[in-house]
């Protein structure tokens, strides 16, 4: 399974945590090559994407912009 991490800025609705995370999870899951990491590695991976999705939040909240805001994409699975 694989998805794209679609934008998540300057949309309305606007992005909510869960849907941050879920873009980390997916980012994580990239650079790391595990799609689920082993219990060796789960504590690490699971701190990154808490990280990852702390990062995007707050880029999120930061970014400021003059353009309309758009509207959302929606993804049938």
């Amino acid at each position: 399974m694989c998805r794209s991490i679609h934008t998540l800025y300057n949309v309305e609705p606007a992005v909510g945590e869960d849907e941050a995370r879920a873009a980390a999870l997916q980012f994580v899951r990239k650079i790391s090559g595990y799609r689920k990491p082993s219990q060796a590695n789960e504590a690490a991976f699971e701190r990154a994407v808490d990280a990852v999705t702390a990062a995007s939040l707050q880029l999120l909240d930061e970014l400021v912009t003059a353009a309309p805001t758009r509207a959302r994409q929606h993804v049938h699975a």
